[in-house]
């Protein structure tokens, strides 16, 4: 793993993913929450669980962020990720936490279990796959995009 912080959003991101698909997740980025927050990565389990993770890569976005409490009633795990050698002491001790670099990530702090209501687990797990599809379906189909849909 890299030795320094200095890392963007999308290496840490991508180490993210790769760290979540290798437990078993399907990882999206950016996802849109029905509440109109987005959220840097949304992944569902093999068993349907939801988690998502927050990234941070500055201690001032991370001091800044006042939204993330918001993300917990839409997921079953919440993480924060940070790049490797960001100060741990300063990211919120709740939640889970992930330090990750371009290459991939570990989970340096489980994340609590919130159980979600069967139809909020429903709603959003139909809304993970249309947008997988849909971004899969545009991935194939660059044309489809610039035509508007």
């Amino acid at each position: 793993m890299d030795t320094e912080w200095s890392l963007n959003t999308p290496a840490v991101t991508r180490g993210v993913q790769r760290c979540l698909y290798g437990r078993g997740y399907a990882p999206l980025t950016e996802f849109i929450l029905p509440d109109g927050a987005r959220l840097d990565v949304m992944a569902v389990g093999t068993g349907g669980d939801l988690l998502a993770v927050e990234i941070k890569v500055s201690l001032a976005d991370l001091r800044a962020d006042r939204k993330w409490p918001g993300y917990l009633p839409w997921c079953e795990r919440f993480y924060f990720a940070v790049p490797v050698g960001f100060p741990l002491e300063a990211v919120p001790e709740a939640p889970g936490l992930i330090v990750a670099d371009r290459y991939g990530a570990e989970i340096v702090r489980e994340s609590p279990v919130a159980p979600l209501a069967p139809a909020r687990r429903k709603a959003l797990t139909l809304g993970f796959a249309r947008v997988a599809a849909e971004r899969f379906l545009r991935a194939g189909d660059p044309e489809l995009a610039a035509m508007g849909f």
